[in-house]
Parts: C-alpha cells; structure tokens; sequence
C-alpha cells in the first residue's frame, strides 16, 4: 500500500489559502510577506520531490500549477512524476501537455485504489477541499506541515469542521527555524 502524504504551508490558525500570493485573498502571499527566507526551513520541500512516487492535486490546485510549475527548475522532479487529479469536472482535453503523465480520477474510492498500487509515496500540494475530503475519508497517511508564525483569521482550512471522532498523530520529525516557521511531519495513526 502506497503512503499518501499532505504537504501544506499552513498559518498557525490552520489557513492553507493563497500562500503564495495567489489572487483572490486579501492575507495572500503569507508566506514570505514580513518572513526572513531561511533555505533550511524548506528543506523538506526538496526531499519530498525525491521520495514521491506520485502527485496528487485537486482541479483547483491543478488548475494554479499545471501552467507554471512544468516549466520551473525547483520542480523539475514532479514534471516526470505521474500525476493525479480528483475533480467530477475537469476533462481530458483541459490537461496541459508539458507535465508528463496526467490521470483524473472522479472519486475518493479511486484515490484509495491508487494508494492499493504498487510506488512510491503520494503527495498532495496544495488542495485544501481534496486534504479535507481526505482527511475525513481516513485516506491521509502523514502530514509535512511547515507552520508559519501568522494568524490569518478568515481563509481555506487544511482540516475540516466535520464533528468525528479524534484523530490521533505521531510527530514523527520536527524542527524550528530563527524565522519562527515550524516543521511538524505527523502519522496518522490507525
């Protein structure tokens, strides 16, 4: 059975939304906005291209990175990676074709078919609405958080508001960095 990992950027208050600078969100760009740049706090990021087998993203997700990240150096190891993309909507003839190869799944029982394959690790960048159906489905098997010094408030949440029963973690790693960012890597324990 594969591993499926969340990977999330995520402000101490738990918002996943925009940390990049996408549009659309007044806080967006959290981040790096007022937040010394420590290489090592991202250390993470690059084992994570390693050690993956395969991507996971949600439409939205897929639809923010599938322009931009084929073409830059810093993701050149998820370009040849194969690709999953969970949406009832998206269509074959909206995939981009400089990203390598690009599967949509329609269903949460098809990502747990995938993770009943034979590869490496699965991650999931980005795609708060995917983490939270997954989270809640059970299909989540660690988390790569690096936890950032901010309160956002208002924004898309990596956990879901659903009322279930609790869902133990084991830190399995972790780190702090002089910029205040906090590496915390969870199982999930079943």
């Amino acid at each position: 059975m594969r591993t499926l990992i969340s990977t999330a950027f995520v402000s101490l208050d738990g918002v996943v939304e925009a940390p990049g600078g996408e549009p659309g969100y007044r806080n967006a760009g959290w981040t790096f906005k007022d937040i010394e740049f420590l290489p090592e706090a991202y250390e993470i990021k690059g084992r994570e291209q390693k050690e993956a087998g395969a991507m996971l993203l949600g439409r939205v997700s897929y639809e923010a990175f599938s322009p931009v990240w084929p073409g830059m150096a810093e993701f050149a190891d998820y370009k040849v990676m194969p690709k999953y993309v969970v949406s009832t909507t998206l269509t074959e003839d909206a995939l981009v074709s400089d990203w390598g190869e690009t599967t949509i799944l329609r269903s949460l029982d098809e990502v747990a078919a995938l993770k009943e394959t034979d590869g490496g690790p699965i991650i999931v960048h980005g795609s708060a609405t995917l983490n939270r159906a997954l989270s809640d489905a059970g299909l989540i098997d660690r988390y790569h958080l690096l936890v950032f010094p901010v309160l956002l408030g208002a924004g898309k949440r990596l956990f879901s508001a659903t009322d279930k029963d609790a869902q133990k973690l084991r830190l399995v790693e972790h780190e702090a960095y002089a910029n205040g960012i906090q590496k915390n890597v969870f199982d999930v324990v079943r």
